[in-house]
């Protein structure tokens, strides 16, 4: 297949470019995931994109062929699941991941984490989450077990979407992310079950997620992630946006001021110290911090609303 008239339409940079439909979003996004792109077409297609970014039209596409791509995770009997992405890591500040999902779980709420990580300047979430004691499943079969018998189950993007792995992959030699960093926080392995927490980082991406959310119908929470993670900033709460039924609200807005540090929380992104920090605040000898709190609550809702 000729890859030529794709980078036709969207090659010709921010102004000349033009959406590609639906349809040949997600033959080209399928096509790029099933690797029958040629690297030569490959790199033109993800700097295309970069250069023009994604249309609705575009992101819809690509959403489909992730989903017809993507392993399904069987839910046990109550709250949806909700799908925790990873794939930053710490860098400054303490990574409180885990202290959201095991938070969640604590009630009840049964948690997925999904990612991986490919940042050297970064503490890896994954070290952090096996000092925790929260390991990766060894199959889907095991994370559907662990999700039943503990409600938490950990697996990396390969055992979901291995197609989108290579794609991510890809940032190191290439020097830039490209569409399938969006779509790895956009994976749903459980549609009609679900919550997905969606994280940005650059305000236009959050606009253009909300527009992405509405249009797909599910359930989603999104928010600006902490330093690329999927909670709630604990030094100044970000807005909390929730979807469900082509329909957002927020759940809490963004707190004004600055963000400096919390007195009495160590903020050290190294793993034994992040790790007591969360160990801590799940003991009670240090408070939760009230955004995480929030976004604890929201999550709970949202992980009742009917499944579809």
């Amino acid at each position: 297949m000729s890859y030529a008239p794709f980078i036709k339409e969207i090659g010709r940079g921010p102004k000349g470019s033009k959406p590609l439909t639906v349809d040949q979003a997600e033959s080209l996004f399928g096509d790029m995931m099933d690797g029958r792109v040629p690297d030569l077409e490959l790199g033109a297609i993800i700097l295309s994109m970069r250069i023009k970014a994604e249309s609705p039209d575009e992101l819809l596409g690509f959403q489909r062929a992730l989903d017809a791509r993507t392993a399904r995770v069987a839910v046990p009997p109550g709250p949806r699941l909700v799908v925790l992405p990873t794939y930053n890591g710490a860098r400054r500040q303490a990574n409180l991941m885990p202290l959201l999902a095991l938070l969640l779980a604590r009630e009840g709420v049964p948690v997925l984490i999904q990612g991986r990580h490919d940042f050297e300047s970064r503490v890896s979430p994954f070290a952090l989450l096996e000092a925790l004691g929260i390991t990766p499943a060894a199959s889907l079969a095991d994370a559907e077990t662990r999700l039943a018998d503990g409600h938490l189950a950990c697996l990396p993007l390969d055992a979901l979407a291995p197609g989108l792995e290579p794609l991510l992959a890809l940032r190191p030699r290439l020097g830039v992310r490209n569409s399938a960093h969006t779509l790895a926080k956009l994976l749903d392995p459980a549609p009609g079950h679900s919550v997905r927490v969606v994280s940005m980082t650059h305000p236009e991406y959050l606009e253009r997620m909300h527009g992405h959310l509405i249009a797909q119908g599910g359930v989603a929470l999104l928010l600006r992630g902490t330093e690329g993670e999927a909670f709630a900033n604990p030094r100044r709460r970000p807005r909390l946006e929730a979807f469900a039924n082509g329909q957002a609200h927020v759940a809490f807005p963004a707190e004004e001021g600055g963000a400096p540090p919390i007195d009495g929380q160590p903020d050290d992104p190294e793993v034994n110290a992040n790790a007591a920090l969360i160990r801590s605040m799940l003991d009670g000898s240090l408070p939760v911090p009230q955004p995480i709190l929030d976004q604890v609550a929201v999550l709970q809702q949202l992980s009742l609303t009917p499944r579809g």
